[in-house]
């Protein structure tokens, strides 16, 4: 139970645990004398759920002990796929999660991860996240999601990562 000047918040996601990534709903844990001033700054800065959304968010926690489980297997099947095929590259520096859905690597020879990302997608076909979007520690690093429902499009991006990398990228 928090104390009433907590001012710890919490901020939940249906995002990734739930697979609703794009549908823009969650919930706050805070101290209950923080609840009018978090219904002003609500109400005016975010918009009505719909209908479905909601409904989808009752469900996913109706079926949390089934759907969680099954989410988190396969998010570490497709790292575990992601991971090695990565460190296999020459020229990369892996810094593997032990949880999350996200890989983080930088290549050698590159410091600017947004160049990078942009050089990518261009001749590789691979999108993937600058490091420079989250942090300017992050500079020089790339993001890969590898929530994907189908692990052979994690080693098609590898080998196409892969075959840029063979061609000669600096």
């Amino acid at each position: 139970m928090a104390a009433p000047d907590d001012r710890l918040v919490v901020a939940h996601s249906f995002s990734k645990s739930f697979l609703m990534t794009g549908w823009r709903l969650g919930w706050l844990v805070m101290p209950a004398s923080m609840t009018r001033h978090m219904g002003k700054l609500i109400e005016f800065n975010t918009s009505c759920a719909s209908v479905f959304t909601q409904k989808a968010a009752l469900e996913a926690i109706r079926r949390t002990d089934e759907v969680t489980p099954r989410v988190v297997g396969h998010l570490k099947q497709c790292r575990d796929t992601l991971v090695p095929l990565l460190q296999q590259l020459p020229g990369v520096q892996l810094s593997p999660a032990a949880g999350g859905m996200y890989a983080f690597f930088k290549l050698d020879g590159y410091d600017d991860s947004l160049v990078l990302a942009k050089r990518l997608v261009a001749e590789a076909g691979l999108g993937l996240a600058p490091g420079s979007a989250f942090a300017p520690e992050a500079q020089g690093w790339l993001r890969w999601c590898f929530a994907s429902k189908d692990l052979g499009r994690l080693r098609q991006g590898v080998d196409r990562l892969g075959s840029w990398i063979a061609r000669g990228r600096l």
